[in-house]
C-alpha cells in the first residue's frame, strides 16, 4: 500500500512539475549575403502603371501616338465617305479605309509626301539649314496672302453670313439633318447667306436649306491628305490651303454660329468663337448649340468644373444659347444682327458728331486767328 502510494506520488510530480532543461546548443553564426549590384528590372505591371496615359487610360508613347493619328485621319476620311454614301452619292476620292483597321492605316497614310497639306508643311518640324528661310516660311507668306485675298475678294458680297457647324457623317434621314435644313431655311429667308465648310452631313443640310429657301449657299473647302468634294448645294465655293485663313472668313463674314453635334473640329469652332467673343474681339456675336442632349454634358462640366474652379466667369456661359428649335435659333440669329445693326449705327453718329465737333472747333480756332490778324 505504501509502496503504491509512493509511486503513484512520483507520477504527479512528474507530470505537473517543471520540466527539466535541456543544455542550450550553440549557434552557429552564418556568412552574411554579400549586396547584390545587379539593378532591379521593373515588371511589365509597374511600367505600365507609371507610363502616361490617353483619356480612354491607354499606356501613350510616341509610336501609340502615331498610330492614333493615323487612325484619327482614317476616322476623318471613313466620316467625310459616310456623309457622302448617306446622301446618295460616291465619295472623291480613293476607297475608303476604317479607322479600325491600323495596319492598312498606317500603310496608306505613313508616306505622305504625295498629298502632304500646306498646312502640314508650314506647322510640321523638319531639320532646318541657316539659308531655308529663302525658299520655305518667308516666301510662303506669299501664298498666304494670296489666299487671304482670293477670300476677301469672293466673300465680300456676303454682309450677313450665319455659319453652321457639325458632323459630316449626319444622315439626311437624320432629325440633326433636317433640323438643320429648316433652321438654314429660316434664315436664308430673312436674307442671311448660310456659309459652311461645304462637306456632307450637317454642312450640307444647312446649304441644302439654303438652297430650297432660295438664299444665298456659301462653301469654304479645307484642302486635306486626301480628297474631299462639295457638297452640291454651294452657290460660292472657296477652297482653302491653310485652316487659319478658312478660320478667318467664318468669324469675319459670319454674324452668328449655329453648332450642331460635331467632333473635334466642331468644338475647335465653338471655343474660338467664344474666346473671341470673351477677349472682346467680337460683340454681339450668338453662339447656338442646338440639341439639348448632346451638349447636355459639356455645359454641365463647364458649370462644375471650369466654373467651379473659376476658370471663367458666370457670365461667361451666358454667351451660349442652347435649343432644339429651329425657330428660337433663327430668332436668336435675327436678334442679335438687329443689336449689331443698332450699335453700329450708334457708332458711325457718335463718330459723325465728334468729327462734326471738331469741324466747329477748328471753324472757331480760324475764326479767332482772323480776327487777331486784322
Amino acid at each position: 500500500m505504501a509502496e503504491s502510494k509512493l509511486h503513484f506520488m512520483q507520477k504527479t510530480k512528474k507530470t505537473t512539475g517543471k520540466p527539466t532543461q535541456q543544455p542550450a546548443k550553440k549557434r552557429t553564426k552564418r556568412p552574411a549575403k554579400k549586396p547584390t549590384t545587379k539593378p532591379v528590372q521593373p515588371t511589365a505591371r509597374t511600367a505600365t502603371k507609371k507610363a502616361p496615359r490617353s483619356a480612354r487610360g491607354k499606356p501613350v508613347d510616341p509610336g501609340v501616338r502615331r498610330t492614333a493619328e493615323h487612325q484619327a485621319l482614317a476616322g476623318l476620311r471613313e466620316r467625310l465617305h459616310v456623309g457622302h454614301l448617306a446622301a446618295g452619292r460616291m465619295p472623291p476620292g480613293a476607297p475608303i479605309v476604317r479607322a479600325s483597321d491600323a495596319r492598312r492605316v498606317d500603310d496608306s497614310i505613313r508616306d505622305a509626301t504625295p498629298m502632304l497639306t500646306e498646312d502640314a508643311k508650314l506647322l510640321g518640324f523638319a531639320p532646318k539649314h541657316h539659308d531655308d528661310f529663302t525658299r520655305t516660311d518667308t516666301w510662303r507668306v506669299m501664298r498666304i496672302m494670296g489666299e487671304f485675298i482670293e477670300g476677301f475678294d469672293k466673300l465680300a458680297k456676303v454682309e450677313k453670313g450665319v455659319a453652321f457647324f457639325g458632323s459630316a457623317r449626319t444622315a439626311p434621314d437624320d432629325p440633326q439633318y433636317l433640323a438643320a435644313v429648316e433652321t438654314a431655311a429660316l434664315l436664308a429667308k430673312q436674307g442671311f447667306s448660310i456659309i459652311t465648310g461645304a462637306g456632307p452631313g450637317i454642312m450640307e443640310a444647312a446649304n441644302k436649306g439654303a438652297r430650297q429657301a432660295g438664299g444665298h449657299s456659301v462653301g469654304c473647302n479645307i484642302q486635306l491628305p486626301f480628297e474631299q468634294g462639295a457638297n452640291p448645294y454651294v452657290d460660292t465655293q472657296v477652297d482653302f490651303r491653310y485652316f487659319f485663313v478658312r478660320k478667318t472668313m467664318f468669324i469675319k463674314y459670319s454674324v452668328g454660329y449655329v453648332i450642331f453635334p460635331g467632333g473635334f473640329g466642331t468644338l475647335d469652332e465653338l471655343f474660338e468663337a467664344v474666346t473671341l467673343i470673351q477677349t472682346g474681339k467680337i460683340s454681339q456675336f450668338p453662339v447656338v448649340l442646338f440639341g439639348t442632349h448632346y451638349w447636355a454634358g459639356l455645359v454641365r462640366w463647364m458649370l462644375s468644373r471650369v466654373l467651379g474652379e473659376k476658370k471663367i466667369s458666370p457670365g461667361d456661359l451666358d454667351l451660349l444659347v442652347v435649343t432644339d428649335d429651329p425657330k428660337v435659333a433663327a430668332d436668336v440669329i435675327a436678334a442679335a444682327w438687329e443689336a449689331q445693326m443698332t450699335e453700329a449705327a450708334g457708332a458711325i453718329r457718335a463718330a459723325w458728331k465728334d468729327q462734326v465737333e471738331q469741324m466747329e472747333l477748328e471753324a472757331k480756332r480760324l475764326a479767332a486767328t482772323g480776327r487777331h490778324d486784322t
